[in-house]
């Protein structure tokens, strides 16, 4: 089909751009939401495939920074003037907003002709390309501006693309701006996988760091190694630089440090959350979120009544979503819900509140440290449970066995002697049968604690069974035996062990001299003499010397 008469004229506007540029650019922005997961790599490649696409010379792109509320200029392209002059500089929403008035937008996009916008009530750095402006009404004019969102899938601003020196001269057409707008959409989901693959990663860190301390927990009973391996965990995977664990002590109401990263001890010691009841008082339901307790600083002043904490965090942003010197503990509890200690971090690397995410990762550490504590706890236990008789907590004839050899030898090498004594309690089966083992059992208890508070700390006591029980003093004689046994027959004579039933016992005592005797050969003569007070109604008999 052939025409005739002259070609409908050329409108003044942007000449269109070259369809297979425009095709070619999409593709690359498409290839880069594809394969770049680096924002690094990213962003100056959707700079570069805007610009070269769409005939601008300079792209600037711009991100927002949650941690200060804030959009920084990540990277320029195609000018070294922009770029010495843009890159890193920042804007707030605030400063950005009068420059997206929905009066310049077209096809998406913000274009600014420089006479309908007052430049001068911009207060923000800016660059203005040196070039003379032109009589011509559809040439780009220096002052001239042109943005484009970028958005994530849901909405929220991710950043903002700018463009400038159009290669033709002349200001966009609407097709043009369509294309941009294109390209923008592609850029945005570019960036917002890019941020999306680094979560993953961290993620991924968090999860190889679990399996890391889990292996440990199967590889070490060491407490302390294993609560460190907690705490490197949390500083690596989920960016607190400042990391504690803390462990509770039952007699002084406590929480005493036993691993921490980025703090020193005097910083942790120097804290107000080291009480049990400063914790407790933390511990408010409105401030948990997934197991932890993420606490504002002026409401965790005014709950300890505080002006100003001992230590205040560095790493502090602005904005909503701004780490603002807050408090985030992470409590560890027995299996009976009983607190036994505290997961303390701070000093976040990104400066940002964490997210709901980072404080599931966090309570699985809290969770590891826990098995950590509750594994030691339970080794512990197991290893004191092979020496100590379960019900008085006393040493059982295992360790009894093995202290009387280690005395022997002892007094045999140094010439310093001791004392054995053996003794069981008297009408211990008539106690039983009148108040049933219960009252039997209260009995052996409370006469393993009164052993405890009264020997010295160099002295030992042993249940060998049943009511049997045996004492070592160490470089001790009859006078010192004496004066034990004085202490403990007069303590189990006050004794509350069941109505109409008192407590008294049969004491045999075998002194070791220098040299000393076989062992075996002792507890014999020990228990010969108990048995020979027993016989005499006495308190006690003294065997034969050894």
């Amino acid at each position: 089909m052939s025409t005739t008469g002259p070609p409908p004229p050329e409108s003044k506007a942007q000449p269109a751009i070259d369809t297979v540029a425009r095709l070619a650019g999409l593709l690359e922005v498409t290839r880069l939401v594809r394969s770049e997961t680096d924002l690094e790599t990213l962003l100056p490649a959707i700079a570069a495939a805007v610009c070269d696409s769409m005939g601008f010379g300079v792209a600037v792109i711009s991100l927002y920074r949650p941690a200060w509320d804030d959009f920084r200029v990540e990277t320029v392209h195609g000018s070294e003037e922009a770029r010495a002059a843009l890159l890193g500089h920042e804007r707030t929403w605030e400063e950005w907003e009068p420059l997206m008035d929905a009066k310049f937008e077209r096809q998406g996009c913000y274009l600014l002709p420089w006479d309908q916008f007052d430049w001068s009530q911009d207060k923000t750095l800016s660059w203005v390309p040196a070039r003379e402006p032109s009589d011509d009404p559809d040439a780009w004019h220096p002052e001239d501006a042109l943005f484009v969102p970028l958005r994530h899938a849901d909405g929220h601003l991710l950043g903002v693309m700018s463009v400038d020196e159009p290669v033709s001269g002349l200001r966009p057409s609407e097709e043009d701006l369509r294309v941009l707008s294109a390209l923008a959409e592609h850029a945005a989901q570019a960036v917002q996988d890019a941020q999306a693959a680094a979560e993953a990663a961290r993620h991924r860190t968090a999860l190889e760091s679990l399996l890391h301390v889990s292996v440990r927990l199967t590889e070490t009973r060491a407490l302390e190694t294993l609560l460190l391996s907690v705490c490197e965990g949390i500083r690596s995977a989920l960016g607190f630089a400042n990391v504690s664990v803390e462990l509770l002590d039952a007699a002084s109401g406590r929480m005493v440090p036993k691993a921490a990263v980025g703090w020193t001890v005097d910083e942790i010691e120097g804290t107000q959350g080291g009480q049990l009841m400063t914790i407790e008082r933390l511990l408010e339901p409105g401030f948990e979120v997934e197991g932890c307790y993420l606490i504002p600083g002026e409401d965790a002043r005014t709950r300890l009544g505080l002006d100003r904490p001992a230590y205040e965090s560095a790493q502090n942003g602005r904005g909503p979503h701004a780490w603002n010197h807050h408090w985030l503990l992470i409590p560890l509890h027995d299996r009976t819900r009983g607190l036994i200690g505290v997961i303390w971090v701070d000093e976040p690397v990104d400066r940002l509140v964490p997210s709901r995410d980072r404080l599931q990762a966090l309570r699985m550490f809290a969770n590891q440290a826990t098995t950590a504590v509750s594994s030691a706890m339970q080794f512990e236990q197991m290893r004191f449970l092979a020496d100590h008789d379960p019900l008085t907590r006393l040493g059982n004839r295992r360790a009894f066995t093995a202290r009387l050899a280690e005395e022997v030898s002892r007094a045999a090498r140094y010439g310093q002697g001791f004392a054995l004594i053996v003794f069981d309690i008297n009408g211990f089966k008539a106690l039983n049968d009148a108040n049933g083992h219960h009252a039997g059992d209260e009995a052996l208890e409370a006469i393993g604690e009164l052993l405890l508070g009264t020997l010295r700390r160099s002295d030992a006591a042993f249940r060998l069974g049943g009511d049997e029980f045996a004492l070592i003093l160490e470089e001790s004689g009859e006078d010192q035996a004496r004066g034990v046994i004085d202490r403990i027959a007069d303590g189990m004579g006050l004794l509350e062990v069941g109505q109409g039933s008192a407590l008294d016992a049969s004491f045999g005592v075998a002194i070791a001299r220098a040299g000393g005797a076989h062992p075996e050969a002792l507890l014999r003569a020990a228990d010969a003499a108990m048995y020979d007070a027993k016989r005499a109604g006495t308190r006690m008999a003294l065997a034969p010397a050894a």
